[in-house]
């Protein structure tokens, strides 16, 4: 599946944006070359002066507050900012969704104003997707056209309002009107990072991914504490340990806060020849008791190990639907090898890493009553590096989040890492097979 795109750019001061259609005519039904500003986000009354143009920014624009209104016919999202900007508005199906592409801009206005339903939208979130790059996702109700999308400038006391008229179709019409559009499809960049070591340098790759990031917060725990931030913290904290160890190069899939397509994760780790995968994230199931504690470790396998394994494999998996990513053209390389020698061995290897991880974090805190598991995580699927995702505990939980907000607990988490990747290594080596060595040499070649 495809999408359907429309171009803004800005227009003079006190007029609304132009909507240029990027791909074909009809690719976003009702759209002017320059719709009139609605009544009630009008430009400026008759008699008064439109502001004056902006003076070029130097850094981000900042957006102050969001706003629907409307019904399940019709439905208005408006972002106030304090600047105008260029940005591009696009559909996207399986689930429908609405996407705007913007520069960098700061969202000074709280997140939850987008958890609520209103006309054809249910929810919205935004965040950072790229560098300087930022991204809305509008979750739809129904399928949807986008009959006007534009800009107005800031008018008297009114700020800059970016504005995006939604309206009722059906799914005929909405599949109709998307249009191939491959550069706005979120694609990650065109070659993953890669580490270049040192001559002579033989020591093993790890590869550490913190989960979510960017527009993608990942689970919310009480108080806002978002799960991206968390396990970044605890990701940062075991890097420096590990490099301060000497034995070992890290390559992280983030540092900072910005969105990263599972799939593109995947690459990381192989194009950096990496020696073993950890992805850090932390758990969040309903339960009717809320007795839901504790650290659990998970490895690939195409069937889920227990029901509790296929949700938390679901929700890891739905990343990039979160970010606005189009799926429909992924590629599925990973399919046709899961069970060739590589990944057999792989995944032997990454059983063993999953255990020994277990019993270094029993030392920590509590552990999961089940803290082996296993199911189709994305992530995991690099077929020749051994590869875990660690869940850190329940962010549902009172007593597991006071520890994993805790810098004390944090850096203990990272030191048992750390243990169990010295001792993974060291039996490795002990077993024959050379700590940095890759996994298998299955005809498979790397991509």
């Amino acid at each position: 599946m495809g999408l359907s795109l429309a171009s803004i750019a800005p227009a003079r001061a006190g007029e609304a944006l132009a909507v240029q259609i990027a791909a074909r005519p009809d690719a976003v039904p009702g759209a002017a070359a320059s719709p009139p500003a609605p009544a009630e986000e009008a430009s400026s009354p008759a008699g008064s002066s439109p502001a004056a143009p902006s003076p070029a920014a130097t850094g981000p624009a900042t957006a102050t507050d969001a706003r629907l209104a409307g019904d399940a016919q019709r439905t208005r999202l408006v972002i106030d900012l304090s600047r105008p900007v260029e940005f591009r508005a696009f559909t996207l199906a399986n689930p429908y969704r609405v996407i705007l592409d913007l520069p960098e801009v700061h969202f000074a206005f709280d997140a939850s104003k987008g958890q609520t339903k209103r006309g054809l939208v249910n929810a919205y979130r935004y965040g950072d997707f790229a560098p300087g790059k930022a991204r809305v996702v509008v979750d739809l109700a129904e399928p949807v056209i986008i009959d006007k999308a534009f800009v107005l400038e800031a008018v008297d006391n009114q700020p800059a309002r970016l504005v995006l008229d939604l309206v009722k179709t059906d799914a005929a019409h909405f599949t109709s009107t998307v249009a191939t559009a491959a550069e706005a499809r979120g694609a990650p960049p065109e070659m993953a990072h890669v580490d270049t070591p040192a001559d002579g340098d033989a020591r093993p790759v790890i590869c550490l991914d913190p989960g979510h990031g960017g527009i993608d917060s990942g689970t919310t725990g009480a108080s806002a504490f978002a799960e991206k931030n968390i396990v970044l913290e605890v990701a940062l904290a075991l890097r420096d340990k590990l490099e301060a160890s000497g034995k070992y190069r890290v390559v992280m899939t983030r540092s900072t806060d910005t969105f990263i397509p599972l799939g593109e994760r995947v690459r990381i780790a192989r194009a950096n020849r990496a020696a073993l995968f950890v992805s850090i994230h932390a758990d969040a199931l309903a339960r009717n008791d809320g007795q839901a504690r504790g650290a659990s470790v998970y490895t690939l396998s195409e069937t889920a190990s227990d029901a509790e394994a296929a949700q938390v494999a679901e929700k890891e998996n739905k990343a990039d639907l979160i970010a606005g990513v189009d799926l429909s053209e992924e590629s599925n390389e990973v399919a046709g090898i899961l069970f060739d020698l590589a990944q057999r061995e792989t995944k032997t290897f990454s059983a063993l890493f999953a255990r020994t991880l277990v019993g270094t974090m029993k030392g920590v805190g509590r552990i999961h009553k089940s803290p082996l598991k296993s199911a189709g995580f994305r992530v995991l699927k690099a077929h020749d590096v051994p590869s875990v995702l660690v869940e850190l505990g329940y962010m549902s939980s009172r007593e597991d989040l006071r520890l994993m907000t805790s810098d004390a607990w944090r850096d203990k988490v990272a030191d048992a890492m750390q243990s169990a990747i010295a001792d993974f290594f060291a039996n490795r080596v002990a077993g024959g097979a050379g700590a940095g060595a890759p996994v298998a040499t299955g005809s498979v070649p790397r991509r």
